[in-house]
């Protein structure tokens, strides 16, 4: 049987990021890494919208917003050093409707506690930076530092570098069944192991249950559904283009991103999935999962807690290109549904949900146990605040 100091279950962001903040402690140490897809990147890490966010949404003294804007610089630098794709394009925000002005202000305090830098943009402004943008209440939230990055690049030079240090990633390793008192079984075999750090993203809840860890949350995948912007629209797009949020749940609405590669990204949406992996259609459909998600939302739509019912609402009908492109448009209203192309990205967010207290969970989770340590719930901006995070995780938990 292999043994390991440590074993990571999951190869995602966070999981490369934990790897490479225990090397720089203790070089020493043996680390095997354990990811059941063949490649990197096959789930939220590889398909979130590349954006590094800046820190201006997140409550002061919660832990997003402590490691938020340091973990942008962070990465920003990782790539830079690399010479991996990275533009600085900024980012604004707009009220779509005139009593979400109010907001505005909250987010630029949030913005400055948090250490990012954020201006208070006119309508005369907003056009010089966006000119088809379009504020409800003629302000706008400018964050100029707010940078697009190509997630896989960086994965994949993370995973270089870690290799280079001695950590093993292995690719298509499965776990099955984990005995807590320290010995892993996965598709190849056993291993034993001395500490475990679980960062299995849409799946690690199911791996705390075996530490008895994270009994009273379960994960509920939502799909982000994106469109691509037509080239021949018309309509002009110098950076990123996002809504005032619904303060009350975790999620930033329909926004639109241009990419690294000058490609126009508008999504995504959040609408619940039939299983884990599920991104088109029923492929990757879980009737297990499905019933268990089901049940979950009901309540969540009965109880109406955190305004859930709204929002359900609101993304259900977003499933529909008109409805969708009347999102988008409220931020461009020069948009019409046929600006919007079939685009095979999409991605899934594995947003925990506190089962005690109903509510979907607006931080970062991290629990630990005598032998393990469980990251659950690392969405948005968890890509961005990796390095950042990982170091909170190893800290504080």
């Amino acid at each position: 049987m292999k043994t390991t100091d440590i074993v990571i279950v999951g190869a995602g962001i966070v999981g490369l990021a934990i790897a490479r903040e225990l090397k720089a402690r203790d070089s020493g140490q043996k680390i095997l890494i354990l990811e059941k897809e063949p490649e990197l990147g096959r789930h939220s890490s590889g398909r979130n919208s590349g954006v590094l966010h800046s820190g201006i949404y997140y409550p002061e003294n919660s832990i997003k917003a402590r490691v938020c804007a340091e973990g942008a610089k962070e990465m920003a630098e990782f790539c830079r050093a690399r010479s991996l794709p990275i533009e600085r394009l900024g980012k604004v925000v707009v009220p779509v409707r005139e009593e979400d002005d109010g907001l505005l202000d909250v987010l630029f305090r949030r913005g400055q506690a948090n250490g990012a830098t954020v201006e208070m943009i006119d309508a005369k402004t907003l056009a010089e930076i966006e000119p088809d943008a379009r504020s409800a209440s003629g302000r706008a939230l400018y964050s100029p530092n707010t940078s697009v990055v190509e997630p896989k690049a960086i994965l994949k030079a993370l995973a270089d570098e870690l290799g280079k240090q001695g950590v093993e990633i292995r690719l298509g390793e499965e776990v099955r069944h984990i005995d807590p008192e320290g010995i892993l079984t996965t598709n190849t075999g056993q291993i034993g192991f001395g500490h475990l750090y679980n960062t299995a993203g849409l799946f690690a809840d199911k791996i705390a249950r075996y530490f008895g860890m994270g009994e009273k949350y379960t994960i509920l995948p939502f799909k982000g559904i994106y469109y691509l912007l037509d080239e021949n629209s018309g309509l002009r797009v110098n950076g990123l283009i996002y809504p005032v949020p619904d303060m009350s749940v975790p999620f930033l609405g329909v926004h639109v991103t241009k990419a690294v590669s000058g490609k126009i990204y508008l999504g995504p949406t959040a609408v619940p999935a039939f299983g884990r992996e599920n991104y088109t259609g029923f492929e990757g459909a879980n009737l297990s999962d499905a019933a268990g998600i089901g049940v979950q939302l009901f309540r969540q739509y009965a109880s109406n807690r955190m305004g859930f019912r709204k929002f359900a609402h609101e993304e259900g009908l977003r499933f529909f290109k008109r409805n969708f492109a009347e999102a988008a448009g409220a931020l461009m209203p020069g948009l019409r549904p046929g600006h919007l192309l079939k685009c095979s990205k999409v991605g899934m967010r594995a947003q925990l949900l506190d089962r005690e207290k109903g509510e979907l969970v607006m931080d970062f989770v991290v629990e630990k146990g005598k032998n393990s340590t469980h990251i659950l719930n690392a969405v948005s901006p968890g890509f961005t605040s990796a390095f950042s995070f990982s170091r909170f995780a190893l800290d504080h938990a």
